[in-house]
C-alpha cells in the first residue's frame, strides 16, 4: 500500500470529515497543470496518474512513469507506461490455464531448489466459472441427437446424484390461469425419452410457480456440466485451497463479466483505510464492461494477466484518448444495442483502434448505468481499449439501488470528488481535453442488426429484406452467398412431428436470446420479455423446430423476469432458461433436428442464426447455418416469431393472431415507458440482493465437491483435462541472446482478418480432428470429448485443437479446412501432424498472414499452441494488438512486413526456407533482413515496443521471466 521509497509519501492525507480515511491526494501534484478549477485530463488518464504515484517504487514504477503520464497531452503515442490494477478477473476458459500454469510453476520452482509456497497471485484474483455450461438439454426435453461438446447423458448425473425415474404426466401447455398440477414443457415442443427428479431439488413451473415432478432443463444442464466438468472443477477448488488472494467463484453463478459488474466491482477501493480507484484486467475481452461504471477495465491475453497476478504492471503505450460527445435522444423503437452498434459504427470509421474512448456531453446523463456497460462492453468490437464512462450522479443513483452501503456512497462521493474522478453535468469547469472529439446524436440512431457474418456488418431492420436479397445475389464473400437467381425462392418441404414445414432462404433455425452485453442491460431483456407476452396474448406463437433457448448471464436476469412476469411468456414461445454461462455465443449450442438438417443440406438453403450476442464468426453455430445475425433481444423474438429474415416490419406482420387477425410488430413493441416502470418496479434492487444471497451461500454440489489440499497439485497422467505443460522445461536465472531462425518451411500461409477462433477454437471437437483421434486412444467416446474450451488446461489437446478451425482458409489447400502441406515429404495433413513431423525432423516453422491477424476474443493458447506446434515468428501485415503482446509473451517474434509490402508483391509462395538472424541487442521497432532459399531478401519490422518486451522474449516469454523471481 506504501511502496518504501516512494517521493509521493507526502501526498498521502486524510479525507475531509473522515479523518480515519487516508488517500493519495494527486491534486497537489503537477501546479496548475492538475490541481486548478481548469483541470484537462481526461478522466480515465487521471485513474492510470493515481495508480502511478500509489504504486511508485522506483523499479516496477518510476517517478519518469508518473510525470510522463501527467504530461499526457505531449507524450500520448510517444512513450510507455506501467499500470498496475487493483485486481485481475478470469473466467474458467482462459482462468484454467493460468492455474495451471501457476501449479506447473510451482513444481518448477521446486525442482529448481526454491521454495513453491511462494508462489501466489499478488494482486488480488477472482475466477469466475461460467464458460463451461453446454446445451445438452433445451425446452426442458432431453435432446435425441448426439451433443456436439460431447459427454454422456446419464453416467455424470448418476455419479453427481440419486435420479429416480418418474411417470410422465400430462405436460404443461402454458395455458395462463391452468390451476392443475404442473410438469415442464409444451409437448408439441418436447423430444424428451426420460423424465427424472433429483431428490431434494424443488422445482416451480414458470408459469404458474407450482412445484412440479421433473427438473427444469437449467438443473438438468447444470447437473451434467457438474458432471462432464468434475476434474476441471476440482482443480478449481483445490487452487481456491491452497493459492492465497484468489477467489473462485463456482458454476450456477454467472458469467465473468456479468458477476464482475454486479458484485466484484467496488467503485473505489479501500483496504487498510486507504482509498483508490477500482481498476481492472481480465482475460475475457469483455472486461471493458465495467467501464461504464466508472471502473477502469480492459481485456489483456492470458499471458500478460499471469504476470498481473505475480506482481508485474500491464505495459502500454500511453494512449490517445477519445472524446464521444453524445446528444439529443434516441427513437423509442431504438433499444440499447441499437445505441451500442450505432456508436461502433461511428468509432469504428473514426479509428479508435488502440485508443481510449471517454464519454461526455447532455446525451451521457440520458444513458442508465446499464446502457453505459453496455456500451463500454462492445468497445473489443471498435477495437479501443477501453471505452469510459467517469462517475457522476447517474452511477451513484444506480449504486443506490443495488443495495451499496450508505455510508460507502458518501466515503466513495467524497472521495471521487477530492481526486477530480466525479463527471458533474452542473459544474462550470469545462470539459477535458482529448486528443479528438467525436459527435454522436442519439436522435440519429434507428434499430440495427448486424450480419450476416461480421459484427461490424450494420443492416437497418427496415432494410433487412433487401439486404438479405443482396447477399444472396452477391458473390461469396464478407456478405454474398453466389445463390442463382432461379434457386432463390426455392422452397423445400419438411415433416417435423407430424406436422409439414416449409424452408426456404433466410428461415431462422436459431434464435437465441443468450449471455454477453444483454444481460448486463435489464432494459433489452425486459424489452424481449414485455413483447413475448403481448404476443403470446395476441395468438402469435414459434415454430416448433426453430432452436430457441434463453441464456442468461446470471441468475439474476431469470429474477427479474420472473418477478415482472415475463418469463412465462418467453418459455411459451420456446425461450426457455437452458443454463447461466456462455452457450450459444461460443457455440455451445444443441443440434438442430435430424429432419432441419437434411432438408437445408438437401436444399442448399442459407438458414439463419440470430442472436443477442456480440461475436459473429463464420461455423460457430452449426456448419449448416451459414447466416448469422446479431440482433437486440426483442428482434431476437420478433425474427423467431416471424420464422425468416426476409421480412419488413413495416409493412408485412409477424403472423396471425387469434381470429385470424395480422399481428405487426409495432402492435407488440413495448414503449419506453413501459420498459422503465418495469426495470425500476421489479429490477434493480431485488436483482443485485438476489446476487449477494447467491454468492455469500454457494451452491450444494460446489461446497461438496471433494479436493486435495497439497502444496504441490496431484498431477494424474492418466487425466485428459488437467496436464502439467513444458512452458517451464527451460527456466533460468538469466536471459539469453535471440536465437537465429534458420532455414525455417511456412506451416500456413493464411490471409486477412484470421481470428482467434480460426487460431485456438472454443467450441465442439470434430469427430476427424486430430484432438479427437488423441481423445480416442486414450479411451473416450466422442460423446465424451467435451470442448476446447472445457479442455484448455490440457496442453495435448490444446496444442492438436490450434488451427483446427474448419473455416480456416489456408492457401496452400485452396479451400476451408484445418490442413496444410508438409513440404519435406509433400503430404496433406492436419496442421498438428504437420507441425509434429517438422519438429521431429528439427525443422522450425513460421507463418505468413496478412492484415489484423489475431482479431477476436483474447486467448492465451492462440500463441501458446502455436508456440508448442514449433512455431517460432509470424510475418504478417498487421495484428491484433493484444494477439501481437501474447505472442511476445509466450516467446514468438511478431515481424510486421513493410508499409505496402506483403508476401504477394514480394513475390513469396511460401513454399521457400525462410532464414532469420537477431542481432546480439534488439532495440524497439527495429527492422531485421529476412532471407530465403530461393535468393530473395527482404525486410521486416520487429514488433517490439518497448525494452520491457525485448525482456520477455529474451527470457522465453513473461511465465519465465517471472518465475525466475522465485528462484
Amino acid at each position: 500500500l506504501f511502496p518504501p521509497g516512494s517521493p509521493y509519501q507526502p501526498v498521502i492525507e486524510a479525507l475531509e470529515n473522515y479523518p480515519q480515511k487516508k488517500f493519495y491526494n494527486v491534486s497537489k501534484l503537477g501546479g496548475t497543470k492538475y490541481g486548478n478549477d481548469t483541470y484537462t485530463l481526461p478522466y480515465s488518464i487521471r485513474v492510470l496518474f493515481e495508480s502511478s504515484i500509489r504504486n511508485c517504487d522506483g523499479f516496477l514504477v518510476k517517478e519518469t512513469d508518473a510525470m510522463n503520464i501527467l504530461d499526457w497531452k505531449t507524450k500520448q503515442n510517444n512513450v510507455e507506461v506501467p499500470f498496475c490494477p487493483a485486481r485481475v478477473v478470469l473466467q474458467d476458459f482462459t482462468g484454467i490455464p493460468a492455474m495451471v500454469d501457476f501449479a506447473a510453476m510451482r513444481e518448477a520452482v521446486r525442482s529448481a531448489g526454491g521454495d513453491p509456497v511462494k508462489v501466489n497471485p499478488a494482486c488480488p484474483t477472482d475466477l469466475t466459472v461460467d464458460h463451461s455450461l453446454q446445451i445438452d438439454f433445451s425446452k426442458c426435453a432431453i435432446q435425441n441427437a448426439p451433443n456436439p461438446g460431447g459427454g454422456d447423458s446419464q453416467k455424470p448425473m448418476a455419479k453427481l446424484s440419486p435420479l429416480k425415474a418418474q411417470p410422465r404426466k400430462p405436460p404443461c401447455r402454458g395455458q395462463m390461469g391452468c390451476k392443475g398440477p404442473c410438469s415442464t414443457g409444451d409437448s408439441s415442443r418436447n423430444s424428451g425419452q426420460f423424465s427424472a427428479q433429483i431428490e431434494n431439488t424443488p422445482i416451480l413451473c414458470p408459469f404458474h410457480l407450482q412445484p412440479v415432478p421433473e427438473p427444469e432443463t437449467v438443473l438438468k444442464n447444470q447437473e451434467m456440466e457438474f458432471g462432464r466438468n468434475r476434474e476441471r472443477l476440482q482443480f478449481f477448488k483445490w487452487s481456491s485451497k491452497v493459492f492465497k488472494n484468489i477467489s473462485i467463484i463456482p458454476p450456477e453463478t454467472g458469467m465473468a463479466h456479468q458477476v464482475n459488474l454486479e458484485y466484484l466491482s467496488r467503485v473505489v477501493f479501500e483496504v487498510k483505510d486507504l482509498l483508490y480507484p477500482d481498476s481492472v484486467v481480465g482475460t475475457d475481452s469483455h472486461t471493458t464492461m465495467v467501464n461504464g461504471l466508472g471502473i477502469l477495465g480492459w481485456g489483456v491475453g492470458g499471458i500478460e494477466t499471469e504476470a498481473v497476478m505475480l506482481g508485474m504492471p500491464v505495459t502500454f503505450t500511453l494512449p490517445e484518448v477519445v472524446g464521444c460527445e453524445l446528444t439529443g435522444t434516441a427513437s423509442p423503437l431504438a433499444t440499447s444495442i441499437d445505441i451500442v452498434l450505432s456508436i461502433t459504427k461511428h468509432l469504428r470509421q473514426a479509428d479508435v483502434a488502440g485508443k481510449f474512448v471517454e464519454f461526455f456531453g447532455s446525451g451521457v446523463s440520458q444513458l442508465s448505468v446499464a446502457d453505459r456497460t453496455t456500451i463500454a462492453n462492445m468497445c473489443p468490437e471498435y477495437g479501443a481499449i477501453l471505452s469510459f464512462f467517469p462517475v457522476d450522479n447517474v452511477t451513484l443513483k444506480h449504486l443506490k439501488h443495488t443495495g451499496f452501503d450508505k455510508a460507502k456512497l458518501e466515503v466513495m462521493e467524497a472521495y471521487l470528488k477530492a481526486v477530480k474522478l466525479f463527471r458533474n453535468d452542473e459544474s462550470s469547469s469545462r470539459e477535458p481535453e482529448y486528443s479528438q472529439v467525436v459527435q454522436i446524436s442519439l436522435s440519429s440512431i434507428i434499430p440495427y442488426v448486424s450480419g450476416p457474418k461480421r459484427s461490424q456488418d450494420r443492416v437497418a431492420v427496415n432494410n433487412m429484406k433487401s439486404d438479405f436479397q443482396v447477399c444472396l445475389n452477391e458473390k461469396s464473400g464478407v456478405k454474398g452467398f453466389q445463390i442463382a437467381a432461379e434457386k432463390q425462392n426455392d422452397i423445400v418441404p419438411v415433416q417435423y412431428e407430424g406436422n409439414e414445414y416449409k424452408l426456404s432462404h433466410g428461415c431462422i433455425v436459431i434464435a437465441a436470446v443468450i449471455s454477453c452485453t444483454n444481460n448486463c442491460n435489464p432494459s433489452v431483456m425486459l424489452a424481449a420479455g414485455l413483447l413475448a407476452k403481448k404476443a403470446v396474448e395476441a395468438g402469435l406463437v414459434v415454430k416448433p423446430y426453430i432452436r430457441t433457448s434463453l441464456s442468461p448471464g446470471s441468475g439474476m436476469v431469470t429474477h427479474y423476469l420472473s418477478s415482472s412476469g415475463v418469463l412465462p411468456y418467453l418459455s411459451k414461445l420456446g425461450f426457455e432458461v437452458v443454463g447461466y454461462g456462455c452457450s450459444t455465443c461460443v457455440g455451445n449450442t444443441a443440434p438442430l433436428p435430424e429432419a432441419i438438417r437434411n432438408a437445408i443440406k438437401q436444399g442448399d438453403i442459407i438458414a439463419c442464426g440470430v442472436l443477442s450476442g456480440t461475436k459473429n464468426f463464420e461455423g460457430r453455430l452449426c456448419d449448416c447455418v451459414r447466416a448469422n445475425y446479431l440482433a437486440s433481444p426483442p428482434l431476437v423474438v420478433a425474427y423467431a416469431i416471424a420464422g425468416t429474415v426476409r421480412i419488413d416490419f413495416e409493412t408485412e406482420p409477424l403472423g396471425t393472431g387469434f381470429n385470424g387477425k395480422s399481428i405487426y410488430l409495432r402492435d407488440i413493441w413495448p414503449t419506453r415507458k413501459e420498459l422503465h416502470t418495469v426495470e425500476e418496479e421489479c429490477v434493480i434492487s431485488s436483482m443485485f440482493k438476489e446476487l449477494k444471497e447467491k454468492m455469500e451461500k454457494g451452491n450444494k454440489r460446489w461446497n461438496l465437491l471433494e479436493a486435495p489440499e497439497s502444496t504441490l497439485f496431484p498431477w494424474d497422467l492418466k487425466s485428459t483435462y488437467i496436464r502439467c505443460p513444458s512452458f517451464f522445461d527451460k527456466l533460468a536465472k538469466e536471459p539469453v541472446s535471440p536465437q537465429p531462425i534458420e532455414n525455417a518451411h511456412v506451416l500456413l500461409y493464411l490471409g486477412d482478418s484470421v481470428t482467434t477462433d480460426h487460431i485456438s477454437p472454443a467450441g465442439s471437437i470434430a469427430r476427424s480432428s486430430a484432438a479427437a483421434k488423441y481423445l480416442t486412444n486414450k479411451g473416450l467416446t466422442p460423446r465424451e470429448f467435451n470442448s476446447y474450451g472445457a479442455r484448455r488446461g490440457n496442453d495435448a489437446v490444446m496444442t492438436r485443437g490450434t488451427f483446427a478451425n474448419i473455416k480456416l482458409l489456408n492457401k496452400f489447400i485452396g479451400k476451408p479446412a484445418p490442413k496444410t502441406i508438409h513440404f519435406p515429404s509433400g503430404q496433406t495433413l492436419d496442421v498438428f501432424e504437420a507441425a509434429e513431423l517438422y519438429q521431429k525432423e528439427g525443422i522450425p516453422v513460421i507463418i505468413l498472414a496478412g492484415k489484423k491477424y489475431g482479431l477476436g476474443s483474447s486467448r492465451d493458447w492462440t500463441a501458446k499452441g502455436p508456440f508448442l506446434l514449433g512455431v517460432k515468428a509470424v510475418l504478417a501485415e498487421s495484428y491484433e494488438k493484444i494477439h501481437k503482446s501474447q505472442l511476445i509473451g509466450i516467446g514468438i517474434a511478431p515481424l510486421q512486413f513493410l508499409p505496402g509490402e506483403n508476401p504477394s508483391t514480394l513475390g513469396l509462395t511460401g513454399r521457400e526456407q525462410f532464414s532469420i538472424l537477431f542481432p546480439p541487442e534488439l532495440s524497439p521497432g527495429m527492422t531485421l533482413d529476412i532471407k530465403t532459399s530461393t535468393g530473395k531478401v527482404f525486410s521486416m519490422i520487429a514488433l517490439f515496443d518497448n525494452d520491457v518486451e525485448i525482456t520477455l522474449y529474451k527470457y522465453g516469454g513473461s511465465l519465465n521471466f517471472v518465475a525466475r523471481r522465485f528462484l
